[in-house]
């Protein structure tokens, strides 16, 4: 009966978000194309004469590939398939690059190719001082954190502290396992060709806890295993890596990187790591609401985001020295893809005021960054004034020491308490001065309500 009465504005509404559907349906169709790399609509990098040279002269680029679900792995017809895969595809109808996948079935045995020059790259490597003497790697393009994963019937492992004359087994090579030697000489380490063999150990009680990439971990059943605390200050930032001596090779993937639309890399990371706790199928009218939605709020962030950025750009440029002018680029990719991720971001300066933030912070704190840019956190009406005092003082004593700073809390914030996953880290200016703090947080309350994820504690 409301359909009929109301038929004329529910006729608009549907006819409006049936045309924002198509347009979303438009770039799901690009990024789902599987075999055809050359994506429709997709403008070409500017490569300057000695990096066109180079692809003629370079046909294919071989990839030393390792398979890892979600991220990269052979589907049932022995296709490669992964966000990898998907990120490649953008990189090759951008510059013209083609890959060509071989296959390695452990990280040590892909890391021997790149050595030996049987291959040119890989898209699954963490970065680590010794695979840097071998290999340059591109910028970021995600990341995610390292998690403990020890035997169900044992104490939860919550940092490497814990494991001090314990058994910790890792993958040879393992991007953490020389950090681990250096700093914590009592644990023992022992090496194995492959994370299936490494959880086998820690199911047999042979060893005490592995390692894995937080994405990962959640990939396999548990059974006799559990999901433990993060790696405190280890983070797996996502890069491609390639070997030594090929530097034409590097400057044009990372000009693909930082053309790399935000909004496109973030539903390509959302199609294939967004599945990983099932969720209800949503129904016909939600499917439309949802696609109207985003369409709605991208359209806006893009158009406020691209005023904001080009005033700013313009004044950037023309106070920078011209050797200086490839950089803008790069922080402009670097900005659109902190403005786009869904939790809170800021940047402190050495005194604690405010540098930046992205929009997700101000939707958080119900602030607008010109009302707070420049200011402490306790010279805002955002937070109550204890929550407010507690985390400034967190904040002037991380100054102090350095120390980076993760952590699973509680904290009352105006429209209540909230259970949060918050992180802070310092960050240095190229010469290796401290510049202030890089953080933010997930709001596990609100993720847990809206998805219903059943998550490990």
């Amino acid at each position: 009966m409301l359909f009929y009465r109301g038929l004329k504005p529910a006729l608009v509404c549907l006819v409006f978000f049936a045309v924002m559907g198509l347009v979303r349906g438009s770039v799901a169709a690009q990024l789902a194309l599987h075999e055809n790399a050359d994506l429709p609509g997709v403008q070409p990098v500017e490569l300057d004469a000695r990096e066109r040279q180079w692809i003629r002269d370079n046909p294919k680029v071989t990839v030393a590939s390792v398979q890892y679900p979600l991220y990269l792995f052979q589907d049932e017809h022995g296709h490669w398939s992964g966000l990898n895969i998907d990120v490649l595809k953008r990189v090759t109808a951008m510059t013209g690059l083609r890959f060509e996948h071989h296959e390695s079935f452990s990280t040590d045995q892909m890391l021997e190719r790149l050595e030996s020059g049987q291959a040119d790259m890989s898209t699954t490597l963490a970065m680590s001082d010794e695979r840097k003497v071998f290999l340059d790697f591109s910028h970021a393009f995600g990341g995610a954190g390292w998690v403990f994963v020890g035997r169900a019937g044992a104490p939860s492992v919550e940092s490497l502290e814990q494991l001090a004359t314990r058994v910790l087994v890792l993958p040879a090579r393992h991007a953490l396992e020389d950090v681990i030697r250096r700093e914590y000489p009592s644990i023992q380490i022992r090496s194995v060709k492959t994370y299936a063999e490494a959880r086998a150990l820690v199911e047999s009680g042979e060893a005490y806890a592995t390692i894995e990439n937080e994405i990962g971990a959640q990939l396999y059943p548990l059974g006799l295993l559990k999901v433990g605390a993060l790696v405190e200050g280890k983070w797996e930032a996502e890069h491609l890596a390639v070997r030594k001596g090929m530097p034409e090779l590097l400057s044009i993937l990372n000009k693909a990187l930082e053309a790399f639309p935000a909004a496109e890399l973030r539903a390509i990371r959302l199609k294939w790591l967004e599945g990983i706790s099932p969720a209800p199928s949503p129904s016909l009218w939600q499917r439309i609401i949802e696609w109207g939605c985003w369409a709605a709020v991208v359209a806006g962030m893009f158009g406020l985001l691209s005023l904001v950025w080009n005033r700013r750009l313009t004044v950037v440029i023309k106070q920078r020295r011209a050797a200086e002018k490839s950089l803008g680029d790069q922080l402009a990719f670097q900005h659109a893809l902190i403005d786009s991720m869904p939790d809170p971001i800021f940047v402190r300066d050495l005194q604690g005021c405010l540098i930046m933030c992205n929009r997700s912070y101000e939707e958080a704190l119900s602030v607008r960054l010109d009302q707070i840019q420049g200011r402490l956190l306790i010279e805002i009406d955002a937070l109550p004034e204890a929550t407010a005092l507690m985390l400034h003082n967190e904040f002037m004593v991380q100054l102090r020491t350095r120390k980076s700073r993760f952590s699973k809390r509680y904290l009352q914030l105006k429209n209540g308490r909230r259970e949060v996953y918050q992180w802070t880290v310092p960050f240095y200016s190229a010469d290796g001065n401290l510049r202030g703090l890089l953080g933010g947080w997930t709001d596990i309350t609100q993720r847990r309500t809206e998805s219903g994820c059943r998550c490990q504690h």
